[in-house]
């Protein structure tokens, strides 16, 4: 899963060394944390939020076949 929302980000943005993909488990849910630079946030989040809901929609269809819940938070 870090892998694949590490691909998709990178792809997004202009400054890719500055991507980093981080996943925290819990005991009944899981967090993936992407951050990215300053001036990429925009590229990553998209008009309205429409790219960070479409990344969010993908991560939690891999994280379905597990039953846990799963959360994307952008920049933190």
């Amino acid at each position: 899963m870090k892998e694949l929302v590490e691909y998709i980000v990178k792809h997004l943005v202009e400054n890719k060394d500055a991507v980093s993909v981080s996943i925290e488990e819990g005991e009944d849910e899981t967090i993936v944390r992407v951050n990215v630079a300053d001036e990429d946030m925009g590229r990553v989040i998209g008009k309205g939020g429409k790219v960070a809901s479409s990344i969010r929609t993908i991560v939690k269809s891999l994280a379905g076949k597990n039953k846990r819940k799963t959360f994307v938070k952008f920049g933190e």
